[in-house]
């Protein structure tokens, strides 16, 4: 099985949704040892970008136009796939339930499907509109049917900003690539958005605190840095790069459909982790997702069945992606 296959990238999608679910689980022990949102968040696309930076290197090989022409794939990545979704994410939070803003924040894929309806004037295939009614049923089951309430419209306008940022990150990675590795616009992607969401801290434009004292983490009292580098690299490193990996073979819509997976993964690993209970509703919701991924994915197949070379729209194409768990899971 080849990388640059469908099931090959439909694997390396599935690596970065779980990837991205353990995310919830790794840093819910620092918040809860007084470090705030934006610090954490700052550190861990920071410590990822480090992470990654050698392996980002290497790839180039000393071919720097080609990060010069992705630098506004780059910029992208940074500021709106990785600090404006984690900023109006958290700005969300400050008024809306977290089920509620991960609920709206999770329909990016559904804004993938509208836009290019809009775009092209051309009505989706009823697959793809079966597997957006399933996808959300899914979303709704797995996340808490809670989550559908009368909340502060200033704190929904924040999530759907989040739900914009999401996909944008799934258009960024979809794009042609023109020589720019996958592993270096991750790096670079997460060097950039660490910068400045760091300079939102320093500056005090948002609460930046941290503590440095050891925390408990899986039962265990650790020291601060080991949940820390375990979110960088499991969860941020790892799920960036096969996140724009996935999509860049996939395209954005199915990429993003498949991004999906982190909701259900993320709710496993709170109940395997943190003891968090799994209710029968959030299984079967987790089967509806998987349903409506298949769904969506159809199209993809029956149009790589035509021809090997993936459509040049589909790459083009916008998309994106328990409460205490999943809080914080945003990309």
């Amino acid at each position: 099985m080849q990388l640059s296959s469908i099931p090959g990238g439909l694997m390396v999608a599935a690596v970065a949704a779980v990837s991205f679910g353990t995310s919830g689980a790794l840093v819910k022990p620092m918040l809860e040892a007084g470090w705030s949102p934006t610090a954490a968040v700052t550190a861990r696309a920071m410590t990822a970008g480090l992470v990654l930076l050698p392996l980002a290197l290497y790839s180039l090989r000393g071919r720097w136009a080609a990060l010069w022409r992705g630098r506004w794939r780059v910029l992208g990545m940074g500021m709106v796939g990785v600090a404006c979704t984690q900023l109006a994410y958290f700005a969300a939070l400050q008024t809306i339930p977290v089920s509620t803003a991960l609920l709206i924040e999770f329909l990016a894929p559904l804004l993938l499907v509208a836009f290019v309806w809009v775009t092209t004037q051309r009505m989706p295939r009823r697959t793809v509109l079966l597997g957006s009614a399933l996808a959300v049923a899914g979303l709704a089951l797995v996340i808490g049917p809670g989550a559908i309430r009368a909340v502060d419209p200033v704190g929904v306008l924040f999530a759907f900003g989040a739900a914009v940022a999401c996909a944008v990150f799934f258009v960024v990675a979809a794009r042609p690539a023109e020589g720019l590795p996958p592993i270096a616009l991750a790096a670079f992607g997460l060097l950039v958005g660490g910068v400045a969401l760091g300079l939102l801290g320093v500056t005090r434009l948002l609460p930046f605190t941290a503590s440095f004292a050891d925390l408990s983490l899986l039962g265990a009292v650790t020291p601060w840095w080991v949940p820390l580098l375990a979110l960088a690299v499991i969860s941020t490193a790892i799920a960036y790069a096969a996140g724009i990996t996935a999509a860049g073979v996939l395209g954005s819509r199915l990429a993003s459909f498949v991004g999906l997976l982190e909701v259900i993964f993320a709710s496993l690993f709170a109940w395997l982790l943190l003891g968090e209970l799994l209710t029968p509703l959030q299984l079967f919701g987790g089967l509806l997702i998987l349903g409506g991924i298949a769904a969506v994915g159809e199209e993809r197949v029956e149009l790589a069945a035509k021809s090997r070379v993936p459509d040049e729209p589909e790459q083009h194409e916008a998309s994106a992606a328990g409460e205490s768990t999943v809080a914080t899971s945003a990309r």
